[in-house]
């Protein structure tokens, strides 16, 4: 009777331990993050949700030429203040109008510049994804990883564009490609350099063309927490 006993308790503690096995199998699956999520985190993500303001200066030198505009960002309200040379808006984004149609494209465009790592997140039901593990870098010609997006061809204000993210194995962006209206030649390809740390996100300061004729870089970032 033991000998049974003893044989009934081994065979429960083996299915046991299977179902344990499996469950915890199923627990690393879901664990596991897309490349969209490691790359978002490697830039900061995670502490996105302790930001209340963020305000930047988006500058662009091409050739001899500059050009600066500011912002001022309330990340829980949306509420967005545009500050340039001419004039001064301020406009909420969840009422986007004709009149701050043009000042919200602009801020959309430098916003992304800003944080493309996170709207790889934000932006993931609107576009389609491919990587590859190899690939040559088209600025510094180095080894890296690549990740290419593709826009959906309805909504936003540049549908169908593609971009193509350089990247190594910390998943930190050193370089990207932008294709408009995803054309198989590059309208954008820049360097993503001059890192900060900004109350826990990660933010390239600096992109700039292989011969440094075109610059666009930010300044007067300031975060402000909740």
């Amino acid at each position: 009777m033991k000998k049974y006993t003893f044989l009934f308790i081994l065979a429960t503690v083996l299915i046991v331990s299977c179902k344990s096995d499996k469950k915890n199998e199923k627990e690393t699956e879901v664990a596991e993050l897309t490349v969209l999520e490691k790359i978002a985190n490697a830039h900061g993500f995670e502490k996105w949700n302790n930001l209340k303001e963020l305000e930047f200066t988006f500058n662009v030198d091409r050739d001899t030429t500059h050009y600066e505009r500011s912002w001022i960002w309330n990340t829980k309200t949306n509420n967005v203040t545009a500050i340039s040379a001419m004039d001064t808006l301020s406009y909420n984004r969840k009422s986007v109008d004709s009149l701050s149609m043009k000042t919200d494209g602009g801020f959309i465009n430098d916003k992304y510049w800003l944080l493309a790592p996170y709207n790889l997140v934000w932006d993931k039901d609107n576009f389609t994804y491919d990587q590859t593990t190899e690939a040559i870098a088209p600025i510094s010609n180095a080894p890296m990883q690549k990740l290419t997006i593709i826009y959906g061809n309805e909504g936003g204000y540049t549908p169908g564009d593609a971009y193509d993210f350089y990247f190594g194995d910390d998943y930190v962006i050193k370089e990207w490609v932008f294709r408009k209206g995803n054309t198989p030649e590059p309208s954008t390809m820049t360097t993503w350099e001059d890192y900060m740390d900004v109350d826990g996100l990660k933010i390239a300061r600096m992109h700039q063309n292989k011969d440094g004729s075109f610059k666009l870089y930010f300044t007067n970032i300031k975060a402000v927490t909740r």
